[in-house]
């Protein structure tokens, strides 16, 4: 199975612009998902797909089959860095209002966000810290159980 990694960014960019870091960031070439028949792929590419959403962190990016070896917190870290945007991807706990914040410094923190599905897709609001002084963060929740612990601040080399 290909692996996918799924980003947003807190701003409506330009595509080309998300295409262009997205390849200085993996270090290989990619590909607009659809735009190119897969059996005249550039070797090593990786496929994206870069589109907008409602809602805070707007920008959605899929990148199926990233590159082997590369952590995944480094490859959004050097892209939040090239954008200089902070970036949202998915955290170990499995709960969907739980996300790591890597910010374009290299910080990664988790927060909390509100989720709302709507026919435009998931609309992400109301950005807060995972922390111990929230009550829904303390105890029994899955925060305390993660790599990710609440009030936890991480450059993104040290979380790789």
């Amino acid at each position: 199975m290909t692996e996918l990694w799924n980003w947003k960014v807190d701003d409506d960019l330009v595509r080309v612009e998300v295409y262009q870091a997205l390849a200085e960031s993996l270090g290989r070439p990619v590909v607009p998902l659809g735009a190119h028949d897969p059996g005249r792929l550039p070797v090593g590419a990786v496929l994206a797909d870069v589109w907008r959403r409602p809602g805070e962190f707007a920008l959605s990016i899929d990148c199926y089959g990233p590159p082997v070896g590369l952590a995944e917190h480094t490859a959004v870290a050097a892209l939040s860095r090239r954008l200089g945007r902070r970036c949202l991807l998915a955290d170990d706990t499995y709960d969907g209002t739980r996300h790591l914040l890597v910010s374009p410094d290299g910080t990664v923190r988790p927060v909390h966000l509100d989720v709302e599905e709507t026919e435009d897709g998931e609309v992400l609001r109301n950005e807060r810290l995972c922390s111990t002084a929230e009550p829904d963060c303390r105890g029994w929740s899955q925060c305390g159980q993660s790599r990710w612990a609440p009030d936890s601040v991480l450059p993104a080399l040290v979380a790789a």
